[in-house]
């Protein structure tokens, strides 16, 4: 089960260069349900997600390199490509009666920065261990609007779109 929450961003962190990085290229062989292929640096994922905005299933399986090439020729719409950095949140903020997390919890936040022709849409994304906590999250300072439930941000729809992104900004 995927449970996670989605923010836009009101800046993007100054030391962004310092955290670890993934470079992530993925298409899209359906949008209902979502059936994915994605590049991850030098790894290679099928992946099938359920309905649902905040939490759904999720099932991955790996792929090689040439299954990948060959999906993405069959995908629908655009290729969506960014840069993922994975950025440690010690002491996550939760809403007033939810139970404190033990001292040395944490989260990351992985903070997608998109490479044309989304740019220069950023969107940060929190993945929680249950709907409870995911609801109870307090999003930090530098967090903007939660488009958890809004569908234009969602990767499955983008990837249909013409690659403006002044539909969504």
């Amino acid at each position: 089960m995927e449970i996670e929450r989605k923010f836009t961003i009101k800046e993007i962190p100054a030391d962004l260069e310092s955290y670890p990085s993934h470079h992530i290229e993925q298409c899209y062989l359906n949008t209902s349900p979502v059936i994915r292929a994605r590049k991850e640096d030098d790894e290679y994922i099928l992946t099938y997600k359920g309905e649902g905005m905040m939490a759904r299933e999720e099932y991955n399986l790996a792929l090689n390199r040439e299954s990948y090439y060959h999906l993405c020729q069959k995908a629908d719409g655009r290729i969506i490509s960014k840069r993922r950095y994975l950025i440690p949140l010690l002491h996550p903020a939760y809403k007033e009666g939810f139970p404190a997390p033990p001292e040395d919890y944490s989260l990351t936040i992985e903070l997608d920065v998109f490479d044309p022709p989304f740019a220069p849409l950023v969107i940060a994304e929190v993945e929680f261990g249950s709907r409870v906590a995911a609801e109870a999250f307090v999003p930090p300072d530098w967090f903007d609007e939660d488009v958890t439930y809004c569908k234009e941000y969602h990767n499955s729809y983008m990837a249909l779109q013409s690659g403006q992104t002044d539909w969504i900004l």
